[in-house]
């Protein structure tokens, strides 16, 4: 796992309603408002709200 680039994960914001940023944990991106889980594939972030993980869980096929 590598980290994204910080001027990428300076613009990359939550695409829910309040598009708040975002923080890298390991293979995914976490929403620092709502807490949705957003998974990092090939190093390309997936900020689709269809292919997020609610807040609280962690998807167990990553890693």
């Amino acid at each position: 796992m590598h980290a994204l680039d910080d001027r990428l994960m300076e613009i990359l914001a939550c695409p829910a309603e309040d598009h708040a940023p975002l923080r890298q944990e390991a293979a995914e991106l976490v929403c620092t408002a709502c807490a949705r889980r957003y998974p990092i594939v090939d190093g390309i972030p997936v900020l689709l709200l269809s292919e997020a993980q609610p807040a609280g869980t962690a998807d167990e096929s990553t890693g």
